[in-house]
């Protein structure tokens, strides 16, 4: 029965990941990025000037850089190294290019459904404000019933299992790194390592000091952390890049000749490199995916606008892939060590070990550990965001669900089951798909927006959003969100 569940689980995952949903997810980055006339290449530089303003925030809100954070916290993880090291063992270099130019159309998807989680967001019980692609699926579509949908296939997919994934990467790290045998012990008819249960039990500890804090908590841990942990990754990457100053023009000659099949090291072509680069794009950057808006939703945005805060998502896919990306692929490609001798993170691991000695593995154990640490945090709020939508804020439903989420953390620390891993690939897959059924629908919206936000920019006065302008959804919006916002 097992092998006939797996084998289901398989082929949806094909038909999802390979058929539908990249090709769904790159047709729509293009459809936003001409219809918003190439926004995230003709304003790339007002992105920064948002992100100057954008530590502020009120009673109701994170900051807009909290919610940036936050988003980065759960976009950046092991893909952004061992998913580039496949993709180029798999893809050649080009997959390199592919990687940067869906990050590129990404960065319009990541700003339409930003603006529309804005736009739609609402006030909990609490107070703060919440939303995302559940939200304006019930009051920008009407169709609650979509909204939950989406959210059970988040929950699953982010709030249990892939936060099993990422501790289980913390422990087979520590373990590995650190050669740690402690012996084991027995639960039923399985062998327990004793480090795994120690690890999962410190990772339980971690992440219910940092939950049950509540959304403050998470963005100002994640604050914290993700500026420290990229910064950290991309100076060693720089590092090599300073020691290998002269392969650099060859290097970048390799990844732009590979891309189009012109260089014997394009591994399986052309057809390979874009693949590759595409598929590791969109599951890095996550662009599309309905799970950063739920962080843009919870954020006061400067100026007063939900487009404001579009603009501070496109800075998050540019970080992850134009930047993190860049430099895993940097590590790998300077240090030429040969990409048939190591696969993901080993790969990374013999490159920065190559150039700067045996401490490397140590350092790269330490961002992994951050890397997947703030992923937990990151995957716990997108899920109870959405558990916030379905029970409207029940506190008990709220307090099992975090106890449910601890016991994923530990069982992650513990067990290794791929088949449930690859179950959250579906669940994640379906999401995204219904996620940008929405935003497609309410895109027109999206576009109005933008243009209503620049053409105040133009005329030389702070963009501030009034509701009256938008008869045709002020009534879908939540009463004291929008239409209190005065300009500075």
């Amino acid at each position: 029965m097992q092998d006939i569940a797996t084998q289901v689980v398989d082929i949806l995952n094909g038909l999802i990941w390979g058929k539908i949903l990249i090709w769904l997810l790159v047709g729509t980055g293009l459809y936003f990025t001409v219809r918003l006339g190439a926004i995230q290449l003709r304003q790339f530089g007002h992105i920064f000037s948002v992100l100057k303003g954008s530590r502020q925030s009120d009673d109701s809100g994170i900051s807009s850089f909290q919610a940036l954070c936050t988003s980065l916290a759960a976009r950046v993880g092991t893909g952004n190294i061992a998913g580039v090291a496949v993709a180029i063992t798999l893809g050649g270099p080009g997959a390199i290019f592919w990687m940067w130019l869906i990050a590129i159309i990404g960065m319009a998807t990541g700003f339409v459904e930003a603006t529309l989680a804005q736009l739609f967001k609402v006030r909990d019980d609490s107070g703060q404000f919440r939303g995302g692609p559940a939200y304006y699926m019930e009051r920008g579509l009407n169709a609650r019933w979509m909204g939950i949908l989406f959210s059970i296939f988040l929950i699953i997919a982010f709030g249990f299992v892939f936060n099993s994934v990422q501790a289980n990467t913390i422990s087979n790290a520590l373990t590995g790194a650190f050669a740690l045998e402690w012996g084991t012990f027995n639960i039923g008819q399985s062998q327990i390592p004793v480090a795994s249960a120690a690890i999962g039990a410190g990772l339980v500890v971690l992440t219910s000091l940092i939950i049950f804090g509540g959304l403050r908590s998470i963005a100002r841990f994640s604050e914290l952390a993700v500026p420290v942990m990229a910064a950290a990754y991309l100076l060693i990457a720089v590092l090599i890049i300073v020691l290998n100053i002269g392969q650099v023009p060859a290097v970048l000659a390799l990844i732009f000749k590979s891309a189009f099949g012109l260089h014997e090291a394009a591994a399986g072509g052309i057809g390979a490199a874009i693949m590759n680069g595409f598929k590791r794009g969109l599951f890095s950057n996550e662009a599309g995916m309905g799970s950063a808006p739920n962080a843009a939703a919870s954020a006061t945005p400067y100026p007063p606008h939900p487009v404001s805060q579009g603009y501070v998502q496109m800075a998050g896919v540019f970080i992850d892939t134009m930047l993190i990306c860049t430099a895993s692929a940097a590590i790998i490609l300077l240090a030429q060590v040969p990409t048939d001798s190591a696969a993901g993170i080993t790969l990374v691991q013999d490159a920065l070990s190559s150039q700067l000695g045996g401490w490397a593995k140590y350092f790269l154990t330490v961002v992994i550990l951050f890397f997947a640490f703030t992923s937990i945090v990151a995957n716990y709020f997108y899920a109870e965001n959405c558990l916030v939508f379905l029970e409207h804020n029940h506190k008990a439903g709220l307090l099992v669900f975090r106890l449910v989420v601890l016991a994923m953390v530990m069982f992650g620390a513990l067990a290794s089951l791929p088949f449930v891993w690859n179950l959250a690939d579906v669940s994640m897959g379906l999401m995204a798909i219904t996620n940008l059924v929405a935003i497609l629908l309410l895109s027109n919206l999206a576009f109005k927006l933008a243009k209503d936000y620049n053409a105040q920019r133009k005329a030389g006065l702070l963009p501030t959003f009034d509701a009256a302008q938008y008869p045709e959804v002020q009534e879908k919006l939540e009463a004291g969100v929008w239409d209190d916002r005065k300009p500075a």
